[in-house]
């Protein structure tokens, strides 16, 4: 296969399957919490069921990344997640009973927890490394457009027809998230550079993706930065969208739908601008602003608690993802390049996140049950000083890494 024939073969259905597969993923996730409020659900016991399915998706990405480093067949951890996902969200209409409940966000969460590092490594074995920057932030532009749509879709017809219909749309998405899957060429990756081993033969595909984590001190430090940005951050959007609707300032459906709207149109902006800003300055600046963002978002949110704070407050939502979608996948890579372990690390950088992401809504839920939501953003937002402070103290370190230049990793494990 001559270089232009992935391009044209590969990349138009890989990125159509990051438009699809934003709204398979989600489901009917995003508008959980509304669909709980309506059904006489107090936000502590939301926020608990969102954490049941965080600390399932926590527990699997490490191991999917692993996976996904050893397989030949990259696309099947894709197709057969993105099934169990719709069918998972569906069980939601069925019973809003609590067990019923969390299972479905459990099962949700095991089964996506290796879509994100399947499409990674596809790209990265179409792409290799030098193409990686560029198509990972065209990826996410894709993926936050599919978000708009699938948001802005399941606002009208939630709106018109109910929450089924958000559920029928997803189940949808999914059908043309496989679609576009199965028309990637398999020939077209490259199975060894999809996990960036540069020279094939002499690894066995089992070193355990914790232990990649601990030995690249520049890798621990962005893990550990991003678990205190998620502790603030993964709660923030439901829990914004609970606060608005409680006082009756706006319709469920349409103001959550509303929300996903201006953040992830927002972050395609931002993804495409961390694209160019990685390839100019590195990823260490384009990382600072994206910590940065969520506590200014923490004030705009307890200040402006009505139907127009959602601009401001999703705007910076979109700031801060949009850009780490970017450069935290992006930077893996570039420190684990030459290690064969790039999908492992992945996902236990996403493990570590995911500690936070999965712990945020039960504290934001508790929070705001006794405190009052107002309080309850500031304290989110502040756990993303922490991010910061880590960020900048380790700055000497963090810098050579995020401008490309080997990591002490890379060596020590291609070596075995």
């Amino acid at each position: 296969m001559t270089p232009a024939q992935p391009r044209q073969t590969a990349l138009r259905p890989l990125l159509a399957l990051n438009f699809f597969m934003a709204d398979m993923q989600a489901g009917i996730g995003p508008f959980l919490g509304v669909f709980l409020l309506a059904h006489g659900w107090q936000s502590g016991w939301i926020g608990t069921v969102m954490t049941a399915g965080g600390v399932a998706g926590m527990v699997m990405t490490t191991p999917a990344g692993a996976l996904i480093d050893a397989t030949r067949n990259k696309k099947l951890y894709v197709i057969i997640p993105g099934i169990c996902t719709v069918l998972a969200s569906g069980l939601v209409l069925l019973s809003q009973e609590f067990w019923l409940v969390a299972a479905s966000q459990v099962a949700t969460a095991i089964a996506g927890a290796a879509i994100g590092p399947a499409v990674a490594g596809i790209t990265l074995g179409i792409v290799r490394q030098a193409g990686f920057n560029r198509q990972n932030g065209r990826n996410q532009a894709f993926n936050h457009a599919g978000n708009v749509v699938g948001a802005s879709l399941s606002g009208w017809l939630g709106w018109l027809y109910g929450f089924t219909a958000v559920f029928w749309l997803a189940a949808a998405f999914g059908v043309l998230s496989i679609a576009s899957v199965l028309m990637i060429p398999s020939d077209s990756i490259d199975d060894d550079a999809a996990r960036g081993l540069e020279h094939e033969g002499g690894d066995d595909g089992h070193v355990s993706g914790f232990r990649v984590l601990v030995e690249s001190k520049p890798l621990l430090i962005l893990a550990a930065a991003l678990l205190f940005f998620h502790l603030g951050n993964a709660a923030m959007l439901p829990l914004y969208g609970l606060a608005v609707v409680a006082d009756h300032h706006a319709d469920p459906t349409s103001f959550v739908a509303m929300t996903i709207v201006i953040a992830q149109g927002t972050m395609i902006l931002t993804s495409l601008a961390a694209m160019r800003m990685a390839e100019k300055e590195g990823y260490w600046l384009v990382l600072l602003i994206s910590f940065i963002a969520l506590p200014i978002r923490g004030v705009v949110a307890a200040w402006l608690l009505n139907e127009w704070g959602v601009y401001p407050v999703q705007i910076l939502d979109g700031v801060g993802a949009g850009l780490q979608s970017v450069a935290v996948p992006g930077l893996v890579a570039r420190i684990l390049n030459g290690t064969g372990r790039i999908n492992a690390g992945q996902g236990a950088v996403m493990t570590v996140q995911g500690v936070g992401a999965s712990l945020s809504p039960a504290i934001g839920g508790w929070i705001a049950q006794g405190l009052g939501y107002g309080p309850m953003f500031l304290i989110l937002g502040a756990f993303a000083t922490i991010s910061v402070g880590l960020w900048m103290i380790f700055a000497s370190l963090l810098k050579p890494a995020c401008a490309g230049k080997p990591g002490r990793l890379a060596p020590a494990l291609a070596a075995r």
